[in-house]
């Protein structure tokens, strides 16, 4: 087991203290952090291996968003998974001797626990155990705003306690009578709060399909609008919201963190040549995101299933940047996006203002034999202006243009094309009566345009 004491410790790792009710000040979780490597172990999704220090940076990212003071991490090395502890007896104790020494109350594992495993950790070493799918949870916890965002939010928790039941209680063998609404003679207490778990899922669950048939018909209106929509997707952290705050000057949270951004948020955007877009900023992705989330934020994560152009951005500085790319479109398979809407699709390589001079030369060496991408730097605007041009040329792709006469005495209609389309050439009648349009209209507004106008000479 490879140990780093200390290292976040002096390194503005800890968390800020906060304050109770009784307005005194609470010092912050102190947390171990334990990386469980399986050697030779692959992406399931790549066959590139990850980088432990990157794995770990990760992991302590994670733990930082929730104000954890990061007191040590450790990286175990695994042959095998134990069925009952995950980790093998000797380290299992090794740890111990660490969480009693230093006064842990938090250990933090970067895996995936069965409930039994998790069980097990928490009896030897006496303290609150959280793996990688609890740590996210808490993170989504703390970061949704929006109602919507809180319902998905507690039904990930609920499906994920649900299996957790078993820890959860220290009496599960109490019985309860089989008065009331508690349930049938000889219910344990366990069957009870299943039950009683099971029936909040199923009502927020009706909840969130609420805010399923009233995000459709949010989508339904946009349709009405001649604005095509963008959605920005990208691995957490990868600089989405940083891009989304540049070139629309709204105020979404920009840090430095990991899942920073987790309600989705709209904005109107005009780009070079006129084109206006709706570009929407979405939560990003991680590896082995929890199928409790997928599941949940489903009705969220569908707007990028509707969107007209996705832009992936990804941190290019990053060290497994090419691994964090398959987990991103792996995601985006299991959502269900489309063979055209991938192929469409426009990679951004950010964060260039990372790399030093030899770094980029290489990037952009790589960039000349690569379609549909672009370079840019969200921190200082670089290469921005150019991702508009791309963006623009990428819908026009599907544009369509139409001739056609119309009067002069229709300034509505007159005015409607030069609202929604793109007027290329214009040629009016001698008498001062009739125009000849040739105009360019999106995909969006292309059907719309053929019915208002077929009876004017359309061609």
């Amino acid at each position: 087991m490879t140990k780093h004491k200390d290292e976040y410790r002096n390194g503005g790792h800890n968390g800020p203290a906060t304050v109770n009710f009784h307005n005194e000040e609470v010092p912050p979780t102190r947390a171990l952090i334990v990386h469980l490597s399986l050697r030779n172990a692959v992406s399931e999704n790549s066959d590139q291996q990850r980088t432990v220090d990157a794995d770990l940076a990760e992991i302590t990212g994670l733990a930082l968003a929730i104000e954890l003071e990061i007191v040590e991490t450790s990286i175990v090395s695994l042959r095998q998974v134990s069925p009952a502890t995950y980790l093998g007896t000797g380290k299992v104790n090794e740890i111990e001797q660490l969480v009693a020494t230093d006064d842990i109350e938090l250990v933090v594992t970067n895996t995936q626990l069965s409930p039994g495993q998790q069980r097990n950790l928490e009896k030897i070493w006496n303290c609150k155990v959280l793996d990688r799918t609890g740590l996210i949870l808490e993170i989504f916890g703390r970061r949704a705003q929006t109602r919507e965002g809180r319902l998905q939010v507690e039904l990930a928790h609920l499906a994920y306690q649900r299996s957790r039941l078993v820890r959860s209680w220290t009496h599960l063998e109490r019985q309860r009578g089989g008065s009331g609404t508690v349930g049938g003679p000889g219910e344990t207490q366990k069957e009870s709060d299943r039950r009683a778990l099971q029936t909040r899922m199923k009502k927020l669950e009706a909840q969130l399909e609420k805010v399923k048939k009233t995000r459709g018909l949010h989508r339904k209106s946009r349709q009405k609008v001649p604005f095509p929509v963008v959605a920005l997707v990208g691995y957490t952290n990868a600089g989405k919201s940083t891009l989304f705050n540049y070139v629309t000057t709204g105020n979404v949270l920009a840090k430095d963190l990991l899942f920073a951004t987790l309600d989705p948020t709209m904005r109107k955007l005009e780009l070079p040549r006129g084109r206006k877009v709706i570009l929407s900023d979405t939560v990003g992705f991680i590896a082995d995101l929890p199928t409790q989330l997928v599941a949940a934020f489903r009705a969220t994560l569908e707007e990028v299933l509707s969107a007209d152009l996705i832009i992936h951005i990804r941190d290019i500085a990053h060290q497994d940047t090419e691994i964090q790319r398959v987990d991103v479109l792996k995601v985006l398979g299991d959502l269900g996006v489309t063979d055209k809407q991938r192929s469409q699709m426009v990679e951004v390589w950010n964060k260039s203002d990372l790399l030093d001079e030899e770094e980029l030369l290489q990037r952009r060496n790589l960039l000349e034999r690569t379609d549909n991408t672009i370079i840019i730097s969200s921190l200082t605007g670089q290469g921005v202006n150019e991702l508009l041009d791309v963006v623009e040329l990428s819908l026009g792709k599907n544009d369509d243009i139409l001739t056609f006469s119309l009067p002069l005495s229709q300034g509505a209609d007159l005015a409607w094309v030069y609202e929604h389309g793109d007027v290329l050439e214009r040629t009016d009648s001698k008498d001062g009566t009739m125009a000849q349009l040739s105009a360019r209209f999106p995909s969006t507004r292309i059907e719309v345009a053929r019915k208002k106008f077929e009876t004017n000479n359309l061609n």
